[in-house]
């Protein structure tokens, strides 16, 4: 294979933006995400949202941060997701 047939073939990794819910578990954080979608019949947008557990490493990210997460490898039964990066981290008053 030369180099160029191999840019074609490596994947796009899929990110999403979303709040972190739930810190409870070890190395594993909630994360829910926000879309707009419209509907098909109606036209509207409508918000949907779905939770991704996400692999937290060193158990940094609070519930209220905002984080971007990455798919990849499965690491767990319901947990194939990893957290990229801190995008905003909760204020605290």
């Amino acid at each position: 294979m030369t180099t160029e047939t191999q840019k074609d073939t490596t994947k796009r990794q899929r990110t999403l933006v979303g709040k972190v819910v739930s810190n409870k578990m070890d190395k594993t954080v909630v994360v829910s995400v926000q879309t707009r979608v419209k509907h098909p019949v109606l036209g509207k947008f409508v918000n949907r949202t779905a939770k991704y557990k996400a692999h937290d490493e060193a158990n940094q990210y609070n519930e209220g941060d905002t984080v971007e997460i990455a798919e990849g490898r499965p690491i767990s039964k319901s947990k194939s997701w990893t957290v990229v990066r801190l995008v905003e981290a909760v204020r605290i008053i």
